[in-house]
């Protein structure tokens, strides 16, 4: 069973991680990413950021994602929440939790959720420092995580 939610309020990483201990006997690990807003972006000080999706297709990108990453481990369960509007320094911005029965499929399952969540899931910020408003450019650190799962 894997969860994905786009949502505008917070999460709770306890109470998520109760519902997907509740739902399986036989998880031995889960791991979790919690993403936040930085204070700071670029060497400017950041006073909100605005998140932008389109929603139906957001949702079938990050599934497709979580389904990737079962294919290539034995995930049991996962959890993807990501966050949209506005939202201030340190407030969460992502949730991915994965279970599985051992840590290692857990641990490299959640970091390629993660790794394609920010590339390939159609997500815009905007961020608001003192210089103004600015829609924010994939970095070529993310693709580079994205690059070392490809299959050769």
């Amino acid at each position: 069973m894997f969860t994905i939610r786009v949502q505008h309020d917070d999460f709770d990483l306890s109470a998520e991680q109760a519902l997907v201990r509740a739902r399986h006997r036989d998880v031995g690990a889960i791991t979790s990413f919690v993403g936040v807003v930085r204070d700071i972006n670029d060497g400017r000080d950041i006073s909100t950021m605005t998140l932008e999706h389109y929603p139906s297709m957001t949702e079938t990108a990050l599934k497709k994602i979580v389904d990737d990453a079962a294919r290539r481990w034995n995930v049991i369960d996962a959890t993807v929440i990501h966050r949209v509007g506005e939202l201030a320094p340190r407030d969460q911005i992502v949730l991915v939790l994965v279970a599985s029965r051992h840590r290692g499929h857990a641990f490299e399952a959640c970091e390629f959720i993660m790794d394609f969540l920010k590339t390939d899931a159609p997500f815009w910020k905007k961020e608001v420092t003192q210089d103004g408003a600015k829609w924010v450019d994939a970095r070529a650190t993310d693709d580079d995580a994205r690059q070392r799962w490809e299959v050769k």
